[in-house]
């Protein structure tokens, strides 16, 4: 995702030092979700259950889930 760099917006104290910076939401979820995945891949054991899904060709549609439940 790029963000035009006048999106963000930065927060300075009373010296003139930067202390805070204003993004927007989207590019916080993006920066968020990619933290996400790099904690989750440090364990090797989480790597692996990873690389299964995203290679699972199947699974079940939420209509199935919700009847299988009895929601």
């Amino acid at each position: 995702m790029i963000v035009p760099e006048t999106d963000i917006q930065i927060v300075s104290n009373e010296a003139g030092e930067p202390t805070a910076v204003i993004v927007p939401i989207a590019l916080w979820k993006a920066i968020a979700s990619e933290r996400e995945t790099a904690y989750l891949l440090k364990s090797e054991n989480m790597r692996q259950r990873l690389r299964a899904a995203l290679q699972r060709q199947s699974g079940v549609t939420l209509e199935d889930a919700v009847a299988k439940l009895g929601l």
